[in-house]
């Protein structure tokens, strides 16, 4: 192919690209060579003709991704040697020279898993960043440097294929699940197995490790965040891979496709899996939660367990284990990024320790057992009505930041009280057990926040010089200087968020919409239905075929969520996707809307209406000419910023011998020859002719300045022409 057709092969759309290389005839015979149709054809043929879907199909084995990591992870490591920061690589010489190469060599080979093998070198860097002791920053540099031509491939591959195809495409790019030793050789693979656990060839999808590695940036592109509000909407419906599943039911799973509620059953109870609905559902549920445990602390009967007790005990078992599913659903990293996670970890711990003891009550009989499960219960308060305010204001910048300050603040908290714990140490060999330690360290608690000064009072009690000493160095260094450090973490881990606060609400976005996608069954079931779901259905599962396990647990799921069931379908077919004629308004109401239209477009009154008029005619032939005078010169005026010296192909070999110039500065190590790519060769035509001009004006201004000189200067004027008659250059 010539050098014309492949830039204009660059711009086909992928699936012309790939039906290129693969060939045109759409019937094949033999189901591999069905397997290497393009992407969007092979799912369209695969909808219309069967409607079953096996586990085990995977319509992308095909795609060389060992070899693309590889290829990437070389690629990165030869072009970055030293520390970039994310600004300096979106720097438009950098992009010139590094990214838009990169960028153009990889989507040219029309393979939908390079962003997935981006990623992965970036979860590899940033791994060898925070392991190594050598080259931390060029790590993290090539790290951002894989995600910036990732979020840049993404966005070249929706510009090429747009409408529901290009959707299409960028979902499988995004949530379709590869393996890292895919097609890799069958010796590395084997090595690959005996050396890691029996984890190691699960499919991840791009989007969870984007999330993995907090690609904030690429999962805030417009590409990327589409796939996320179609996903979270529920226009683009897939079964996704998980950890472990409690009750598997993989005998049909859906492929990457898009939903049309007018073409899918009444009943569908894939729809209980769409991330909008699961959101709106935990609401309910945890709202149900928050109200039976009001109820169950205002009764507060530690004597007996009263049926709203019971309830509450038995929802709050459903919850929990609704919960443990969604952390062997994606794994803790992915749960942990969750905004509300540690809220939710806390509540379970509370309830399981209240759990033992009012089981412990109920089987020693005594009342102090029960009171005191009612006592741990009563501190899951503070956990659960802040957990609602989380859930309604998710992208109120306060509670984004406030996880992460949560963070930083138990870290530095953890690492004083180990620094401290010798002051305490100290105090209690010096007291001779005169002091109990609960007291000491509520009077170094004291002096830590600033509350009170009794420690110091009492120091000398401890020793007449040395119990002062200590006290007056842990204020010093606890309420002075660890509390400076906090509130310096704090307020930088705020300013951080609050710079980049939209990134931030979209990375969480990503993680809701993620955890909302589940595979496993048990999300089909409510709390506390999900109970009797693992105890009955966990057995069945290793007594009945796979087919009969399906129509079990379909029957099963459509039974007890009949009424939720038909609220999805009517909201989905009225309210959320109405259809096209539900959507054009009757003739008279049609004529009503432009009539008002009209009256308010002529008659408004305003001041700044000529800034929108002007748009609105277009302009005369003359303006245009006037318009297109200097065409040419904005043509190459970004070049120009880059650009200082041209030369001509008949000189080209001689520039290997020039000092370097300007413009070597701003291309250092680029082909002599690719310099021209960056500036056109009309925009410095003639160059040296005024280069010429210049000199001549300049050497007119200096005989000027002689004539005006004294004697000295007419002698250094006759040196100089006799060194000229003789040949020599000054």
């Amino acid at each position: 192919m010539s050098g014309d057709g492949h830039d204009r092969a660059r711009h086909w759309p992928l699936s012309d690209r790939l039906r290129a290389r693969t060939g045109d005839n759409g019937q094949d015979s033999d189901g591999r060579q069905a397997e290497r149709r393009p992407l969007l054809l092979q799912q369209r043929s695969t909808v219309e003709t069967d409607p079953m879907y096996s586990c085990t199909a995977n319509l992308h084995n095909h795609l060389p991704v060992y070899t693309n990591i590889h290829r990437i992870r070389r690629d990165i490591s030869s072009v970055v040697e030293d520390y970039l920061s994310f600004e300096q690589l979106r720097d438009v010489r950098l992009n010139i020279a590094i990214v838009r190469p990169l960028v153009d060599k990889l989507y040219d080979l029309g393979d939908i898993s390079i962003v997935y093998c981006l990623l992965v070198n970036r979860a590899q860097f940033l791994h060898e960043q925070s392991h190594l002791n050598n080259r931390q920053n060029v790590n993290f540099s090539r790290a951002t440097l894989c995600e910036l031509v990732a979020t840049r491939i993404l966005r070249r591959f929706s510009e090429d294929n747009d409408g529901p195809e290009g959707l299409l495409l960028l979902a499988n790019i995004l949530v379709a699940g590869f393996e890292p030793f895919q097609n890799a050789p069958d010796h590395i693979r084997e090595e690959a197995l005996a050396g890691t656990d029996w984890t190691f060839n699960r499919t991840l999808p791009s989007l969870e490790i984007a999330i993995l590695t907090e690609s904030k940036h690429f999962l805030s592109g417009t590409p990327c965040q589409k796939v996320v509000d179609a996903i979270y909407e529920g226009k683009i419906t897939y079964t996704p891979s998980s950890y472990i599943d409690i009750i598997p039911d993989h005998y049909k799973q859906k492929p990457i496709s898009l939903y049309n509620p007018r073409e899918g059953p009444m009943l569908n109870q894939y729809r209980l899996m769409v991330p909008r609905t699961r959101n709106i559902l935990d609401v309910i549920c945890f709202v149900i939660l928050l109200l039976l445990y009001v109820t169950v602390m205002a009764e507060r009967d530690p004597a007996r367990v009263g049926p709203i007790e019971a309830c509450f005990a038995v929802y709050a078992f459903g919850w929990s284990l609704d919960q443990f599913a969604t952390i062997l659903a994606h794994g803790w990293r992915v749960y942990s990024q969750n905004l509300w996670s540690f809220l939710d970890i806390c509540f379970i711990g509370i309830y399981l320790v209240y759990a033992f003891l009012r089981l412990h009550g109920a089987r020693v009989g005594g009342i102090a057992s029960k009171q005191q499960a009612l006592d741990v219960l009563a501190m899951g308060a503070p956990v659960l009505v802040p957990r609602l305010a989380f859930n309604l204001l998710s992208d109120n910048l306060v509670f984004l930041s406030l996880r992460s300050m949560m963070a930083n603040f138990f870290l530095l908290t953890l690492l004083s009280a180990w620094c401290f714990a010798g002051f305490l140490l100290s105090l209690m060999w010096l007291g001779e057990g005169a002091h109990s330690p609960v007291d000491i360290g509520k009077w170094m608690l004291w002096i830590w926040f600033g509350l009170d000064g009794t420690g110091i009072g009492n120091s000398a009690r401890f020793h007449w010089l040395l119990g002062p000493i200590l006290m007056v160095a842990f204020a010093f260094l606890g309420n002075t200087l660890f509390l400076t450090i906090l509130v310096s973490m704090l307020s930088n881990t705020f300013g951080k968020i609050a710079s980049n606060a939209t990134a931030e609400i979209q990375f969480r976005r990503a993680v809701l919409t993620l955890e909302g996608v589940k595979s496993d069954a048990v999300f089909s079931y409510q709390p506390p239905f999900n109970i009797l779901a693992v105890f009955l259905l966990v057995p069945l599962k290793f007594v009945v075929s796979p087919r009969w396990f399906h129509k079990i647990n379909v029957a099963t799921v459509r039974f007890v969520n009949l009424p939720l069931l038909l609220i999805i379908a009517v909201a989905e077919r009225r309210i959320l996707w109405p259809a096209e004629s539900a959507k054009k308004p009757d003739l008279p109401e049609r004529m009503l809307t432009r009539v008002r239209q009209w009256l308010w477009v002529n008659w408004r009154i305003t001041a700044h209406r000529d800034m929108r008029a002007v748009f609105d005619l277009p302009p005369p032939e003359s303006v245009e000419q006037d318009i297109a005078v200097d065409d040419e010169l904005t043509h190459h005026l970004i070049r120009r910023q880059f650009a200082w010296q041209q030369t001509s192909d008949a000189s080209a070999e001689s520039l290997a011998k020039k000092t370097p110039t300007r413009r070597d500065s701003m291309f250092p190590g680029v082909n002599p020859l690719l310099r021209g790519s960056f500036t056109g060769d009309d925009d410095v035509q003639g160059i040296h002719e005024r280069i010429e001009a210049v000199e001549a004006s300049i050497a007119r201004v200096e005989s000027m300045l002689v004539q005006l000189c004294g004697r000295e200067t007419v002698k250094t004027e006759s040196v100089a022409e006799a060194q000229s008659r003789d040949g020599t250059h000054i």
